[in-house]
């Protein structure tokens, strides 16, 4: 029986770029950095990685990654003063979630939700 999951490991062409966008959205970096090829976050009790790619390797979507946050609508407010675009505005799904859409600059989709119960 699959228990959970442990961590959610994303490409990436300029870890730089990728590291300052994923501490922006509060994720606490636990190892590597703007110039590391592989670089760690705490996601809660799981972990987001990131790996640097050659330019020439591309990818296509590939799905969405679903996080858990406290405070969707602050968060939200957060990404735009930051410069950043979410894809859609938080809003409230019929499956009992407040949520957001966001890609990243490599354009890795994530979602941030929040139970309304």
């Amino acid at each position: 029986m699959i228990e959970s999951i442990s961590a959610v490991t994303l490409a990436t062409h300029d870890m730089s770029r990728a590291v300052h966008f994923y501490r922006m959205l509060g994720f606490e970096m636990l190892y590597g950095g703007g110039e590391a090829a592989f670089t760690s976050f705490r996601a809660g009790t799981s972990y987001l990685n990131l790996i640097a790619q050659p330019a020439e390797r591309n990818w296509s979507w590939w799905g969405r990654v679903i996080f858990y946050h406290s405070d969707v609508d602050s968060l939200h407010a957060s990404v735009i003063a930051a410069g950043y675009r979410a894809d859609t505005a938080p809003r409230d799904a019929e499956w009992g979630e407040r949520f957001f859409h966001l890609t990243d600059p490599d354009g890795h989709e994530l979602s941030f939700a929040k139970p309304l119960r």
